[in-house]
Parts: structure tokens; C-alpha cells; sequence
């Protein structure tokens, strides 16, 4: 709910469990009032307290009063050079070569439904929403400002985003354009950030904010393996069922970054929006910039409750998913059964011992296109191998398809090898300064998808081919970060455009899919988790969580991409053992219950199975069809901290509280383990729930719990069904 008191220009913004204030101020500055548990209303301005700060200096207007200052006062969308010396939200150069940016408040919008973003990803519904927009103004500079709020009442959400526009008759740059400035008028609040390494992805990382700045971000090109856009502010003591916390998730997929400011009078700025590494876009006369869309989430109770609501908000409002409502198939990659070496018939071998075990979908992965025998050559050449598949794709699909199952298949568009027809004839359409050498990653170069020539090519190549055959998945790849950032189709002074319009790009090509293409289910995957964001999924609804598929190191993986993302966004196979990253042998069990908390399938050779394990397999692609709607569509726990606890325990629960799915992962075992008891979570304590035949109330689960069966060997496994009588 949007409440605007335009006579005292007052702006408050209820949800279901919290509340959001702004005002302007009597010099027409935006102040933030208030972020925080839903309060009945009022004016929260009295909160400001006005004081002469010696060093903090007074803007012109307050005359010779020391006691109004930027630098003391909690900001709505932070300025620039004009006396606050916290984290600004928006740097520009104008003509003059100044980097002043000075924004008053000229006036407001309000309407029903929620705003969209011409090229970009931002959350999408219609009655749900509501929209205010504040129009905020530089005159100095001729510079407009349009923050962008969306409010969706039921899940906590307040969706931000902001459109510069240059209302002058000269060229404005842009340096900084930061999606949303979050002022708390405390510094006394932890950080909780999710960061990592290839095949080591979004693990949690929680430290109290110490004077000065802090936070993360990626240069890589892509939001990174190596941390995530989306970050916790919370009080000390805050856990899982209980304490203040604040959740800022950026739906963009380059260049990020997140930074927490503990300023000198125990406040607290979070700035979240694009990274300025090396950007810098220039704004003509009459022409407007769109920064990336930012969703936050306060919650009352804790992270769980947080979690819930932006699962929530992403399954319903964020995925544009061709199979929502239907019941996915588990699928079966060939990767490393046959990484590069294969042909038509050992891929129908393969599909063969997949489907009477109930998986219905076979993904071809690298090496089906071009001359691609190994990583150095043919990424470009989007035309299928014949040697290896006589009569392409129109011979194979059919083939598959009569066994019952659908057909998938791997592409990796970004990127190219030198050993290419695309690169012998077009070397300028990659990323590349002339007269330097290139920078090679996993031996490829990167195209310069920021030009729409290049983009068409890749779409018309990949097309011809989709339109080949009865293909219903693509798992689009990207393996490498993005260097040499020049393109040759720009001139010298917008090179600092190319790292945003590189991501633009990709965007579009993703929005052509969908368009040509609208029952094809797309898997994005950069190297694993490199490209985990809540940017890709608006395109992708599922994404390859990480390259990584070891048992084990999965439960401290998907833990840590839980707090935001739902397990139906989580691709999570079942491979072989020993695991290829790390050597680790966990039981098929295991690897079973792991997997199946997101988008479900195998990377192995079936065929190599024994008769007992083709049966546990059975097994789990049957009980993963019965539990579907609870893994993707219910409520999920996290029941321990696989970063802390000898144990890690989640739980699904339907949204009627009615039906739950418990799983149960031991670590290393020893002799004379101790007891333990499992408390449950999200159960009806008003409800009796059977468990293995035994008939419990639904209060005493979650108060006095479940006695755990005492493990015997490592790294077993364990699953509860519960139901409500």
C-alpha cells in the first residue's frame, strides 16, 4: 500500500509486515525516514535530530545555520560533492568538467501495476502491484532523476530503480548510477555477504560493520563466482527464526557492487548498483540511462522469513517459466560420460539406460557443433558436427524422442575460439585492443555481444539450428570472465559503455529466445555458478548452481544460495564417484537427496551401473515426480548450518502446512556418535502429521523433535514424508 501526503510531501509505503518512509524536507532534499517492521504511520522525520558538526558543511540555502548539513542527514538517493562525504549514489562529469550532483525534490507519481524496464530484467505482475515514482531534480546541471519504487504486499518486497535523464543542451557522463541508497540512522549491524571461487559458490560470510567502507562486488564482467549480488544487513543476534534484517538483491549480471558505510555518527548507507570499474556512459542532450532494478525485503523474524518471501516473490512474479504448472522431467546429461568423444549411436546408448528409470530428458552437451573434438577449437561455429551426427540433429531427435524422451542441448553463444570460421572471418568482432595480445581464457576470446551485428549472426546460426528438430531445452553456458574490454565499433570516448552494453546485449539475445522460441526451457550456467543472479533468471529459470555436483560440498553451496534464491532456480545433478572435483565417494543415496532439492537430474553413464544402483535410481526420479510440487512450490527451512553442525538438515513444506519433505545429510562419522533430535520447522502445531507410520502433533515436532536414526558410515542420508491427518 502507497500513501502519499502531498501537503507535507510525506511518502510511506506499507507491506504486509513491513513499512518504507521518505520525505522531503523543507529545502526539497528526500530524506529516508524509515525502513523497517510495519508501524500504523506518522511522520518519522522527528527521528532526524539537527546538530552543528563542526566539519560537516551546510548547503547555500541554510544560510549561515550550521545545524542543517548532507552530511548528517539520512538521504533517499545520496549526492555528490555538494557537502556529503558518505558513499554517493550517482557521480556525473558535466560540460563544465564539475562532478557535482545536487538533487531536490519537483514532484510524484503514483499508479496501479507495476513498472517495467525497456531492456532490462525487473520483476513483472499486474493487481498485486503497486507503483510510486519520484521525480527529482538537478537544475544547475539540467538533470532529472526518476526513482522508480514497486510494492508487492504480500511478500515484503519494495523493488527499486532509477532513470537518469539529461534535460540539457550539452553531454552529461555518467560515472556512477547506483540503483538504491538504503540510510539507517545506526551503525550497530552485521554484513552478510555470499562469496567464493569457481566450483565453491554463494558461501555465507558475517561480520559487524566497522567504521568506514565495506562491502563487494565483481569487475569480471559477470555478477562472479567469486560473490553475489545479494547482501544481508541484520542486528547482532539475528538467526534464522528471530532479529531484524534487511535483504538488497541487484538484478543485473555484470559488473555489481554492494557497499555498507558505517559513518562517523553511527550511521549506516548501503549503496548497491553498478559497478564503476572502467564505466562511464555518456548521456546526449534529451536522452535517459535505466539503472538495474534492486529488490528488498525486511524482515521482522529473521532470515527464514526472508528467504520465504523472496523465494516467494521469484517463483511467482520473476521466472518466465515455459513449464510452470507442469511437472518438469529429471534429466540426463552425456557430459562426463563422453565429455568430447562421441557419435549418434553412443549417445542413444546412453539415453537407452536412462529412460525405463523414468528420466525424460536427454541434453546433448560440447562437441556437436563445428570442428569441436576439444576445448581449442569450433566454439562460434554454430552448425551441427556431421561426422559425428550423420544427418544432424533431423536424424538424432527422433531417435531419442522414441524412447520417450524429450531433447536438450548445450550452447555456449558469448564466446568464440580462434580456430573458428566465425573468427577466421570477422576477428574484430571480439573483445580485443588492437596492437595488444590477446587474453585467453579456458582458450577463448569473447564476442562483442554489445554489437548488434554480432548478435545476429549467433541468433540467425543458433535458430536455424533450434528450428531443426523438436528441441525443448537449451543450457546456455559461459566459461570464462570478460578482459580485454575494447570494442572496435565505439569510439575512444564510450569505451566505458562497453562492459554495460555487453550485458544489454546478452539480455537481448536471451529476450529473442523467448520470443521465437516461447516453450523452450532455458538452464543458464557461466562455469557452474559464475552467473547465479536474479538478472539471469528473469531469462533463465533455472541455473547450473555450480560446477561442483560433489554431495557434500552441494549442502554448503545450495545452504548459501538458499537465502535468496529458491531450489526450483538451483540445477543440481547426480554424478559419479569418486567426484571429479574432489575425490569424494558419497552413497547414490546421498547424492540423491541432495540433487533433488532443485531442478533434478544425472551426469554419469547409466550404462555403467550396476542392477542395485539402477534401482536406487528408479527410486529417486519416482520419489522426486511424487514430492514436485512441494520441492518447487513449497516453503523452504534451512533446519542446520552444514558450515557449523555435525548434521545438514532443510525442509519443503507446503503453503497449507499440510504435507513436508524432511531431508537429512550426516557428516563424518566416529565411534559412540551422540543422540540427536531434530527440531522441525513450519508445521501447523494445531495439526498431527505421520511420520514413518506414527501419528505426532504438529507443536510437538517443532518444539521437542524427531529422533534422528544413529548413522553408520559417512555421509548418510536420510528423508522424513510428513502428512497431515
Amino acid at each position: 500500500m502507497i500513501i502519499c501526503d502531498e501537503t507535507n510531501l510525506l511518502f510511506t509505503l506499507h507491506t504486509k509486515n513491513t513499512t518504507y518512509q521518505m520525505k522531503a524536507d523543507s529545502y526539497r532534499v528526500l530524506l529516508h525516514t524509515y525502513y523497517g517492521p510495519r508501524i500504523s504511520g506518522g511522520d518519522l522525520s522527528y527521528l532526524i535530530q539537527y546538530t552543528d558538526r563542526g566539519f560537516s558543511p551546510n548547503p547555500g540555502e541554510a544560510g549561515h545555520c550550521r545545524t542543517y548539513s548532507l552530511d548528517t542527514l539520512p538521504q533517499e538517493y545520496s549526492s555528490c560533492g555538494v557537502g556529503d562525504f558518505r558513499l554517493p549514489s550517482l557521480e556525473t562529469e558535466l560540460a563544465d568538467g564539475s562532478h557535482i550532483t545536487d538533487l531536490r525534490f519537483i514532484g510524484f507519481a503514483r499508479q496501479d501495476g507495476k513498472y517495467a524496464l525497456d531492456g532490462l530484467p525487473a520483476f513483472f505482475g499486474g493487481g498485486e502491484w503497486e507503483t510510486l515514482i519520484l521525480f527529482l531534480e538537478d537544475t544547475a546541471a539540467h538533470l532529472r532523476v526518476e526513482l522508480y519504487y514497486g510494492v508487492l504486499e504480500a511478500q515484503d518486497l519494495i523493488t527499486r530503480a532509477v532513470r537518469i535523464v539529461n534535460q540539457g543542451n550539452r553531454p552529461i557522463r555518467l560515472y556512477q548510477a547506483a540503483s538504491v541508497c538504503l540510510d539507517f540512522q545506526r551503525g550497530d549491524l552485521d554484513l552478510i555477504t555470499f562469496d567464493g571461487r569457481h566450483v565453491m559458490e554463494r558461501c555465507p560470510h558475517r561480520a559487524p560493520l566497522r567504521p568506514g567502507v565495506q562491502g563487494v562486488g565483481s569487475i569480471r564482467g559477470t555478477s562472479s563466482h567469486q560473490h553475489n549480488p545479494f547482501v544481508v544487513l541484520c542486528e547482532p543476534g539475528t538467526g534464522e527464526d528471530s532479529g531484524l534484517c534487511w535483504g538488497a538483491m541487484l538484478l543485473y549480471s555484470g559488473n555489481f557492487q554492494a557497499q555498507a558505510e558505517r559513518s562517523q555518527f553511527e550511521g549506516c548507507r548501503l549503496v548497491m548498483g553498478i559497478n564503476p570499474h572502467h564505466f562511464c556512459y555518456t548521456l546526449a542532450p534529451n536522452e535517459g540511462f535505466t539503472a538495474p532494478e534492486a529488490a528488498l525485503i525486511c524482515s521482522p523474524n529473521g532470515f527464514s522469513q526472508m528467504s520465504r518471501q523472496y523465494h516467494r516473490a521469484i517463483r511467482k512474479h520473476l521466472l518466465r517459466d515455459p513449464l510452470a504448472g507442469q511437472r518438469k522431467p529429471v534429466l540426463i546429461n552425456n557430459w562426463e560420460a563422453t565429455y568430447f568423444d562421441f557419435d549418434a549411436d553412443r549417445l542413444v546408448q546412453i539415453a537407452q539406460a536412462a529412460a525405463p528409470l523414468g528420466i525424460g530428458l536427454f541434453v546433448m552437451d560440447d562437441g556437436w557443433f563445428g570442428s569441436r573434438d576439444s576445448d581449442h577449437s569450433g566454439l562460434g561455429d554454430w552448425s551441427v558436427n556431421q561426422k559425428k551426427l550423420p544427418g544432424g540433429l533431423e536424424a538424432l531427435v527422433p531417435r531419442i524422442k522414441a524412447l520417450g524422451m524429450s531433447f536438450g542441448l548445450w550452447i555456449e553463444p558469448e564466446m568464440v575460439n580462434e580456430d573458428s570460421q566465425l573468427y577466421r572471418e570477422h576477428p574484430d568482432w571480439v573483445l580485443g585492443i588492437p596492437g595488444r595480445a590477446q587474453t585467453r581464457g579456458r582458450s577463448q576470446l569473447v564476442l562483442d555481444f554489445s554489437r548488434a551485428e554480432v548478435r545476429d549472426h549467433i541468433y540467425s546460426a543458433l535458430r536455424a539450428v533450434l528450428s531443426s528438430a523438436d528441441i525443448t531445452y537449451i543450457k546456455w553456458d559461459m566459461n570464462r570472465s570478460l578482459s580485454d574490454v575494447w570494442s572496435a565499433a565505439l569510439p575512444t570516448e564510450r569505451q566505458g559503455e562497453v562492459y554495460h552494453r555487453y550485458v544489454l546485449g546478452v539480455y537481448d539475445l536471451l529476450n529473442r529466445f523467448h520470443r521465437d522460441f516461447p516453450n523452450l526451457l532455458m538452464e543458464g550456467c557461466s562455469g557452474g555458478g559464475g552467473r547465479f543472479d536474479a538478472g539471469m533468471l528473469y531469462y533463465t529459470p533455472q541455473i547450473w548452481c555450480s560446477d561442483n555436483t560433489d554431495a557434500i560440498d552441494r549442502l554448503h553451496i545450495q545452504y548459501g544460495t538458499s537465502f535468496c534464491y529458491p531450489p526450483c532456480t538451483m540445477g543440481a545433478h547426480v554424478s559419479s564417484v569418486p567426484n571429479e572435483q574432489n575425490g569424494r565417494v558419497t552413497p547414490l543415496e546421498t547424492r540423491g537427496v541432495v540433487a533433488m532439492s532443485g531442478a533434478f537430474g544425472y551426469e554419469m553413464d547409466l550404462g555403467k551401473t550396476t542392477q542395485a544402483e539402477r534401482e536406487i535410481i528408479q527410486k529417486q526420479v519416482a520419489d522426486y515426480h511424487a514430492y514436485y510440487q512441494l520441492i518447487q512450490d513449497g516453503d523452504y527451512y534451512r533446519l542446520s548450518n552444514p558450515f557449523q553442525d555435525p548434521f545438514t538438515a532443510w525442509a519443503h513444506v507446503s503453503q497449507d502446512q499440510r504435507q513436508a519433505l524432511v531431508s537429512v545429510v550426516t557428516g563424518s562419522v566416529c565411534a559412540a556418535p551422540s543422540f540427536v533430535t531434530l527440531r522441525l520447522k513450519g508445521l501447523d502445531p494445531s495439526l498431527r502429521y505421520q511420520v514413518n507410520g506414527v501419528s505426532y502433533p504438529g507443536d510437538v515436532l517443532m518444539q521437542a523433535g524427531y529422533p534422528l536414526p544413529m548413522p553408520w558410515g559417512d555421509y548418510q542420508s536420510v528423508q522424513l514424508y510428513l502428512s497431515a491427518q
